[in-house]
């Protein structure tokens, strides 16, 4: 459709005289086309556009051109019949900076004025002096950035103005050999974690007997940066566990808790040397339970080990002073997740649950067992709270740097040792100890200004368990229940004569302790559960059915074994300790082994092997065998061998007539 411009229209561009007179004047030399304009006083006239001189054409493409920049599209536009892909046309754009996108929005503006003053019929070197000058840009760069984009649709120019480098820095990467590069990370990326300097030195003899083009190692450091995203590069050097250390912790709220209602257990190894009952200097471990709402450390137990008897005596201290929690969350270990304590609970993976197992007492108490989970073969201590109560101002600091334990700390590491340190050759009295941890746990309860959801930055664990617990509900245990579940139970098998013989014990001398119940002989009853006093194991014991039906009291009649369970793994400990010192002792006496030795063995030559004097040489006449005795020479030029042999077949010769 042909566009009329009026002569008033005509006379404020500067390629036109600057009166309506002089541009009628002009088109009428020129003989533009035209027409007279209607509903006007007077006559008036219009010109075509296509009738106009190329400047002006230009001009006024230039002056009616609304381009609007900031609606142009930032994502592909799928359309169709197109020579090319507008998804891989995009993809620089996607990953330029936000600079370079504004570059190439500037671009645009010139561009499609040109291609405005292009479509409609200008040639291409006017048009590009026209524009040039409008937006004051060099001709060559508004030429190249054309000749760069008139392929596509302009939907589509956007992406192709993005710079290829956005500073001086940026240029062609350093060769480096793709099979070296692999053989690099290979190298590299794995869970031992090498060094990179190590690598990149064997890099660099790998290429040199292969023929590589490698990089310098800090080019290598970018590439690794560039191309290997960082959580990749954690992986493959660090593991799964690692990653997972990325991935934000899960916020949990415990203000709909009531205090009591879930309490969390864990042991703590001190990092202090303590002179033990037995003189021994040992490291010791307390078994600590914590009040999940309020963070306030309710009880604790210490011992040589994490054991099942400092977890059931603390929960016993526990209930004893406060009442029955209803949740517990614990570790899936050994020493926690033992029968005594977790026995009968199905969902307890790391110990087989048979029939015939105990109830084990945090069931038998109706308190819900919750395990640690398990990621990536590694324990999630997040699940925990208590495991903060260990660090970060907790235990490690309140109670293995007591001053009253000065001399004793042991460090935290191998590589935190302070100057004091004795190597254990010596440590401190047990009741000084105990004081520390009293003092310690107590300073980590009564310390104000806590942060966490229920304290708010104001109280002390204490004090809002104080408050909190008030208003709780509280189960509590009456003495006969807590006499009850102070007992620890074992299932054994009953013998027709009534006896039977705990594990508890031990063993002396390959000796157990063995236990008389006179009203169970000759009963049906295979399988018992026996409860007992393990401080007392020379003392009587109770016999319960399966089904938890009392049955009989039991006497200790051969009271061989250890009393007390705790003496018995004291004892245990000290066996264990004696073979592994004569093993070291025996192997300190032998400098090399037997196969250094063998070779100051001489070295022997085959025997030569015997000859006799007399050969027997049997011949078969018939069903008969005749025997014949050769007696050799002792001729020192013959051999002996060959003597008899010739001897014998002589004989032979002349029996048969030959």
């Amino acid at each position: 459709m042909e566009m009329w411009i009026s002569a008033q229209q005509l006379a404020v561009l500067e390629t036109m005289p600057s009166s309506p007179q002089g541009v009628n004047k002009k088109a009428r030399a020129g003989n533009w086309e035209k027409r007279q304009v209607q509903g006007i006083r007077g006559v008036g006239y219009e010109y075509a556009f296509s009738s106009l001189p190329q400047a002006t054409q230009a001009e006024l493409l230039l002056k009616q051109s609304a381009v609007e920049i900031d609606n142009v599209s930032e994502t592909p536009r799928a359309r169709k019949e197109l020579n090319y892909l507008p998804e891989v046309i995009w993809k620089p754009y996607e990953k330029a900076t936000d600079k370079q996108r504004e570059h190439a929005k500037a671009k645009l503006v010139p561009l499609h004025k040109l291609d405005d003053l292009v479509r409609n019929g200008l040639e291409l070197m006017a048009a590009l002096d026209a524009v040039a000058e409008e937006c004051d840009i060099a001709k060559g760069s508004l030429k190249r950035w054309y000749y760069q984009v008139r392929s596509f649709e302009r939907p589509d120019w956007l992406p192709l103005l993005i710079a290829k480098h956005n500073n001086k820095k940026s240029g062609k990467e350093a060769a480096f050999t793709e099979e070296a590069w692999e053989a690099f990370k290979a190298d590299y990326f794995r869970n031992e974690q090498p060094q990179f300097g190590s690598c990149y030195e064997r890099l660099k003899r790998a290429a040199r007997e292969n023929g590589w083009n490698i990089p310098s190692a800090s080019s290598i450091k970018r590439k690794i940066e560039r191309e290997v995203p960082k959580l990749v590069q954690v992986q493959l050097r660090e593991g799964d566990h690692a990653v997972m250390q990325y991935y934000p912790s899960m916020r949990r709220t415990v203000a709909e808790i009531e205090a009591l209602e879930w309490i969390n257990g864990d042991g703590y190894q001190h990092n202090v040397f303590v002179r033990w009952h037995n003189g021994e200097i040992v490291r010791p471990k307390t078994w600590i339970w914590q009040d999940i709402r309020t963070r306030k450390i309710l009880a604790y137990r210490v011992d040589l080990s994490e054991n099942s008897d400092t977890i059931r005596l603390s929960l016993m201290d526990l209930i004893w002073k406060y009442g029955i929690p209803k949740k517990c969350t614990i570790d899936n270990t050994r020493a926690a997740a033992n029968k005594w304590m977790t026995g009968g609970v199905k969902n307890r993976y790391r110990f087989k649950v048979k029939e015939d197992d105990v109830t084990g007492i945090i069931p038998m108490l109706g308190i819900e067992l919750l395990w640690t989970s398990v990621q990536f073969g590694k324990g999630h201590g997040q699940a925990k709270p208590i495991e903060r109560a260990f660090s970060h101002g907790g235990l490690g600091e309140l109670v293995d740097k007591h001053p009253s334990l000065a001399g004793f700390y042991a460090g935290e590491n191998v590589y935190n040792k302070p100057d004091n340190y004795n190597g254990g050759k010596d440590g401190v009295d047990y009741d000084t100890f105990i004081l520390a941890i009293e003092d310690g746990i107590r300073t980590f309860n009564e310390r104000e200004g806590r942060q966490t959801e229920i304290c708010q930055g104001i109280y002390s664990f204490s004090q809002v368990f104080e408050r909190d617990y008030k208003q709780a509900h509280i189960r509590k245990a009456s003495a006969e229940q807590m006499r009850f579940l102070m007992l620890m139970s074992e299932a054994v098998t009953l013998r027709k004569d009534g006896t039977f013989e705990l594990e508890a014990g031990g063993k002396v001398n390959n000796r157990k302790n063995r236990y008389l119940a006179s009203e169970l002989i000759a009963t049906a009853h295979r399988k018992v559960v026996v409860k007992f006093d393990p401080q007392d194991l020379h003392n009587k014991v109770w016999v319960y059915g399966l089904d938890g039906v009392f049955l009989a009291e039991a006497k200790c009649t051969d009271a061989v074994a250890f009393g007390d369970k705790a003496k018995g793994r004291e004892h245990d400990k000290a066996r264990k300790q004696m073979v592994k010192a004569v093993k070291a002792q025996a192997k300190a006496a032998l400098t090399m082994n037997a196969q250094e030795a063998a070779r100051y063995q001489p070295q022997f030559e085959e025997e030569a092997p015997l000859e006799p004097k007399i050969i027997e040489l049997f011949r078969q006449e018939g069903n008969a065998v005749r025997k014949h005795e050769a007696v050799l020479d002792d001729d020192e030029d013959t051999n002996d061998f060959e003597q008899g042999w010739q001897k014998g077949l002589a004989m032979l010769k002349k029996e048969k007539g030959l």
